[in-house]
């Protein structure tokens, strides 16, 4: 099995609540809370890995044909 990738989380207020990012898959979710839009984001992230195919992840990634779906780490 290949390293863990590192994802990036990009987290911003957003009127009430907060945006949270993954730029590199281009998967966004939200929250109440910082806290809240992370985990979120890391559900939403898992939800992907989950159902998408291999060609589909790395269609939409930078990392291309060596990224692998599984593990993942949020930075």
């Amino acid at each position: 099995m290949k390293p863990a990738q590192r994802l990036t989380a990009i987290i911003e207020r957003e009127d009430d609540g907060f945006v949270a990012l993954c730029p590199e898959l281009d998967i966004a979710s939200e929250g109440a809370s910082i806290k809240e839009a992370r985990t979120n984001l890391i559900e939403a992230l898992t939800l992907f890995f989950e159902t998408a195919s291999s060609s589909e992840a790395a269609r939409r990634t930078r990392y291309g044909d060596d990224f692998e779906a599984t593990p993942f780490f949020l930075a």
